[in-house]
């Protein structure tokens, strides 16, 4: 079974037990908590997925570590669920596939802004209104910067893409001119 389709079904169950017992929010905060853990530490990792520690002892720190991060009993269930399979390699795939199904169901989109220049608050919640009139959706925006686009912004939403910097009308004149 691929790694995406391991992350895809435990995701699913996650979300399931998030939304039976009305803790999706929580769940999901704390599934994030403890990806970002791992993400951190080397050590955390190893030591979480080595075949030469004892079951036992793994599991152990595991909980341990949830612990120490506040977590519910749900959510170092499922962690331990995670450890006992192996599974705690997938936690970052786990994380996005329930984020962005705890997204669906709230009605939410997230879109990516890139501009040359920091954005002020007043234009990034008037991108967040029309984008949010254009899907039909709550859109929570993620802002970067790259000076390479000289000017202007790129929005990538899902698939979609909506370019208008000023480098991405440089390339297009430059075809134009080349085409011509």
């Amino acid at each position: 079974m691929s790694f995406d389709a391991i992350a895809q079904r435990y995701s699913q169950a996650i979300f399931e037990l998030g939304v039976e017992t009305s803790s999706l929010d929580s769940l999901t905060g704390e599934i994030r908590l403890v990806t970002e853990a791992f993400a951190g530490s080397e050590e955390m990792r190893v030591a979480a997925q080595s075949p030469l520690i004892p079951e036992a002892e793994r599991l152990a720190a595991i909980d341990d570590v949830a612990q120490r991060l506040g977590l519910s009993r749900m959510t170092r269930n499922v962690l331990g669920v995670l450890g006992e399979r192996r599974r705690l390699s997938a936690l970052p795939a786990i994380f996005r596939n329930l984020t962005k199904l705890a997204d669906e169901r709230a009605g939410i989109v997230r879109a990516t802004v890139t501009s040359a220049e920091p954005l002020s608050e007043a234009h990034c919640q008037r991108l967040e209104r029309e984008l949010g009139q254009l899907t039909g959706k709550k859109v929570l925006l993620e802002r970067r910067q790259d000076p390479e686009l000289l000017a202007g912004i790129v929005v990538r939403i899902g698939d979609r893409v909506l370019d208008s910097s000023a480098l991405a009308r440089l390339n297009n004149l430059r075809s134009q001119l080349l085409s011509a």
